[in-house]
């Protein structure tokens, strides 16, 4: 019986490696600010062109909650709100 052969990627395949690939990263922008939005179940997270970041959900009535990983709202709110923070949070580091 032939055993399947597996493609071994080539050092120009791994794109660590390629030419130009951080400098496409770094122009990758979600300009600040960001902005906390709530919607039914969830608190979304957007940056100035509106283009969606996060959604934090939550189950809105605490008799629902059957599994413990699932977010209150408080707690989807303080952790959207975090998240809102990054831009800001980040250029005290960079600057």
């Amino acid at each position: 019986m032939a055993r399947p052969t597996h493609a071994v990627p080539s050092p120009s395949d791994v794109p660590l490696r390629r030419p130009g690939y951080y400098r496409r990263m770094s122009e990758r922008h979600f300009p600040p600010p960001w902005s906390v939005e709530e919607l039914d179940s969830c608190f979304v997270v957007r940056d100035a062109n509106r283009q969606t970041l996060a959604y934090m959900y939550f189950e809105k009535d605490p008799r629902r909650r059957f599994r413990p990983e699932l977010l209150t709202r408080d707690e989807a709110q303080r952790i959207a709100a975090v998240f809102a923070k990054l831009p800001e949070l980040l250029g005290k580091w960079e600057g």
